[in-house]
């Protein structure tokens, strides 16, 4: 197929775009790569031909770590400016992490577009996350012992952690559209991008694993594969989550305390399916527990140490207390740590 033919169209904006026409406006995040540029070019082509169109606000998030970042989001601007598209540069401020700078990167970038996207009064973020991204994350997380919800992937859409302002939702239009058909669409565009050199350092581990696909492709594991992979991999994620839904209403209904206790039938806990079991497990700890996360290794060895026990259990994670008998399981807020006496002098010092 030459590069005029993989160049998407009108046709194809409209079909990409579905679903987004009545809604006030979308902040588009352009950082100025060859994804994000096409998506800037094609929600404009599209709003364009709609009689009523979103209005669009193309954000471009300057994070301090390369010097060519501002001259990049000044590019962005231009582009803009030529497609009539309003534009935006944040900057990452702040002290910068030394250690999982990407991760943290990504995180200052949604904030700062969910903080543009409120101040607009828009709810809703445009990605250009594409399909060779889609593989990218699920070999990623494959590599890092995902369990089924990191195996499903990105999702067309998904909601932004909340902070009471109101929700915002990330929407990504190209999820199943390759790489290659938006380079030519830029082509056929005669339009220019930025190239960050980070998507290509090997210090990092999305470069050398994307170096990889390649080679997997030549053994029939394709992006298309991997991006198949992860739709049956979301398929049961919700089946599994219904199943769950079930088992929380079966074992606890009605609202769960704050601090708990959250109490399970220990029999009928026992005879749920593992991973239902497991997940119902790991939701009462999320509610009442005040360490954050849970960690998926440390809930199967939790989950693996209630199934093997054969008599009164108490153990703790992630600030909860989770407590065995011989006719129920509870999950509670766990007391405080003690400080011992030797540090809490220290720390009154």
């Amino acid at each position: 197929m030459s590069t005029a033919e993989q160049a998407l169209r009108d046709e194809d904006a409209k079909a990409l775009f579905r679903g987004l026409e009545a809604l006030p406006g979308l902040v588009l995040a352009v950082s100025g790569g060859p994804d994000s540029t096409a998506l800037l070019l094609l929600a404009a082509r599209w709003a364009r031909r709609l009689k009523r169109a979103p209005k669009l606000l193309a954000v471009t998030v300057d994070h301090g770590l390369r010097p060519e970042a501002a001259r990049e989001a000044a590019a962005v601007k231009r582009i803009a400016r030529q497609l009539g598209v309003a534009h935006r540069t944040l900057s990452w401020r702040g002290k910068k992490p030394k250690t999982a700078i990407q991760e943290a990167a990504r995180l200052a970038r949604y904030r700062l577009l969910a903080e543009a996207a409120l101040r607009a009064g828009y709810a809703h973020i445009l990605t250009a996350h594409t399909l060779d991204d889609q593989a990218e994350t699920v070999l990623f997380r494959l590599a890092r012992g995902s369990g089924l919800r990191g195996l499903a992937g990105m999702a067309h859409a998904t909601a932004l952690p909340a902070d009471g302002e109101g929700a915002i939702f990330l929407v990504r239009p190209f999820l199943h559209v390759p790489k290659a058909r938006l380079l030519a669409t830029l082509e056929a565009a005669r339009i220019d991008y930025s190239a960050d050199p980070s998507n290509l350092d090997p210090r990092f581990a999305r470069p050398r694993l994307r170096a990889l696909l390649p080679a997997l492709a030549r053994e029939g594991l394709d992006a298309r594969g991997l991006a198949r992979l992860a739709a049956r991999m979301r398929r049961a994620e919700a089946t599994i989550a219904f199943a769950v839904a079930a088992a929380r209403t079966a074992l606890a209904p009605g609202l769960w305390p704050q601090r708990g206790p959250v109490v399970f039938e220990a029999a009928r806990f026992a005879d749920l399916p593992a991973e239902v079991g497991l997940r119902l497990l790991g939701a009462a700890v999320a509610h009442v527990g005040d360490e954050g996360p849970v960690e998926l290794g440390k809930l199967e060895a939790l989950y693996e140490t209630l199934r093997q026990a054969r008599g009164r259990l108490r153990r703790t994670l992630a600030g909860a207390l989770i407590s065995l008998g011989r006719e129920a399981l509870s999950i509670e807020r766990a007391p405080p740590r003690r400080i011992p006496t030797r540090r809490r002098a220290r720390t009154a010092r």
